[in-house]
């Protein structure tokens, strides 16, 4: 399990985080948990500069995005 990043906002129902500087970005299908190893969603994008991407998640049914905003993911 690594890191995918902190959730810095939602848009278009997705979470958007932003990878740590100099870590491998997840693929994308990979599967990311919270903190707690709650399932969460998917990475179904990596965009941005190259040495500190963002990453998109798709939340999984019954994720609250809300709740993630500010807090870390990481991807199984």
């Amino acid at each position: 399990m690594r890191r995918v990043g902190t959730v810095v906002r939602t848009a278009q129902g997705l979470a958007i985080a932003r990878a740590d500087p100099g870590e491998e970005p997840p693929d994308i299908g990979a599967g990311v948990v919270d903190e707690s190893l709650s399932r969460v969603g998917r990475v179904v994008d990596v965009f941005g500069p190259v040495g500190h991407p963002y990453v998109a998640v798709s939340p999984d049914d019954g994720t609250s995005l809300a709740t993630l905003v500010g807090g870390p993911l990481y991807a199984r």
